[in-house]
């Protein structure tokens, strides 16, 4: 039985991802490296109470100290935290775990193969239902009761067919080269009625987060939330315009703001010192991005990579500012549960490393359905077209990778 960490020199990490299976398999890459992890030793137990985040890092601690055994190498866990504090999260030690480098991104023939047939799309909310909701908020903004709220809505792809899973995740890897891929089986849940035998799916969260929540190494922090966004367009000049335009928007910088002054409160318990550098602009295939990457070292180097995730989230850039009341309205507008949406994926040994992302660009799967979710950060100067226009944008990372056209 092995919970090591294996680094295997004849292997490459594209060997990794072929290798993923879901049900059985958890997948994270990174732009410095790749992790396949396979079985389930140890499952990370829930909490009575409506706080279940609050004692997830002393859980996760004592868990991995128990497995940990003298003589043997770490142990490591892994999985996803959903954006709802009272909800449980899914985290594991598995069997094994294999880490290798980053992914090599080959620009192969199958990039855009196909994930399913025959799409129908069902948007919830529906696209003038979304803005009616950015403009309830939009109230509760210019009254003063919020500084920022980020609102999501979903888009539930059915397929003729089983959704290809293995296919979705390797069309992500290869067009993902500077964000992080990740895959994640979850809880399965029962469906059944009295005509029908019950039934257990298994569903799995996958998708290409372009935002690193935190990564822990020794007593090394990196931070780098992102918060305004444009899409980008097919035109070199004009995307170079909106790049340029983004990096100068009082709207998007005072988003920015919020989400960087919160972070950086977050961290200066933990860390001395702390760099907070101007923001810079970072891009993914269909977006760009105002980004900040602050660097920390810990005070205190028992501090684990999911400790300071827990303290980290939810962002402003995920939820809002100020976070409660945010937390509240984003329950009264959303006409649907985000479940890990908005959360975390990642890992943590038992020494305290590892990498933590927020749970963006990602779709749950399940038989022949996938679920996407997209959101955009809505503040007092917002316009509830243009937090429209940019869901749908956001979107556009998955349709893509599953080879889907659809346009509302």
């Amino acid at each position: 039985m092995n919970t090591n960490i294996q680094l295997q020199p004849p292997q490459i990490a594209d060997d990794l991802l072929e290798e993923y299976r879901p049900g059985t398999s958890f997948f994270f890459a990174s732009p410095s490296a790749t992790l396949l992890a396979q079985g389930t030793l140890a499952v990370l137990p829930g909490t009575p109470g409506p706080n279940e985040l609050a004692s997830l890092p002393q859980r996760a601690a004592q868990l991995l100290a128990h497995i940990r055994q003298p003589g043997q190498d770490i142990p490591v866990l892994v999985g996803a935290v959903p954006f709802d504090p009272a909800q449980p999260a899914q985290l594991v030690v598995p069997l094994a775990v294999h880490k290798l480098g980053p992914l090599s991104h080959p620009q192969a023939e199958g990039a855009h193969a196909p994930v399913g047939t025959d799409f129908a799309a069902m948007p919830v909310p529906a696209p003038a239902a979304y803005v009616g909701g950015v403009e309830q908020a939009l109230k509760r903004l210019r009254s003063g009761e919020l500084d920022k709220i980020v609102l999501a809505r979903s888009l539930r792809l059915t397929s003729a067919e089983r959704v290809n899973i293995r296919q979705l995740l390797r069309n992500l890897a290869q067009h993902n080269a500077h964000g992080y891929t990740f895959a994640v089986d979850l809880p399965k849940r029962i469906d059944g009625s009295a005509q029908a035998q019950p039934s257990v799916e298994g569903r799995t969260l996958v998708g290409a987060s372009p935002e690193l929540l935190v990564a822990r190494k020794g007593r090394e922090i990196t931070v780098n939330p992102l918060a305004g966004s444009i899409p980008r367009s097919e035109d070199p000049a004009e995307d170079a315009r909106r790049a340029q335009s983004l990096l100068a928007s009082p709207k998007d910088l005072r988003e920015h703001a919020l989400v960087i002054d919160a972070v950086a409160a977050a961290l200066r318990p933990y860390c001395d010192p702390l760099h907070v550098p101007a923001p810079a602009l970072v891009q993914t295939s269909t977006m760009w991005h105002l980004s900040t990457e602050i660097k920390g070292r810990l005070i205190d180097p028992n501090v684990s990579s999911l400790e300071l995730a827990v303290a980290l989230h939810p962002t402003p850039a995920v939820c809002g500012a100020p976070t409660e009341p945010a937390r509240e309205a984003i329950r009264d507008i959303e006409p649907f549960d985000r479940g890990f949406y908005t959360g975390l994926v990642g890992w943590c040994d038992g020494s305290g490393d590892g990498e933590w992302v927020i749970t963006i660009r990602c779709a749950v799967a399940e038989n022949r359905t996938l679920t996407l979710y997209a959101g955009a950060g809505v503040v007092a100067e917002s316009s509830a077209e243009s937090e429209l226009k940019e869901t749908t944008a956001k979107f556009q990372t998955m349709l893509q990778a599953m080879g889907v056209t659809h346009k509302e």
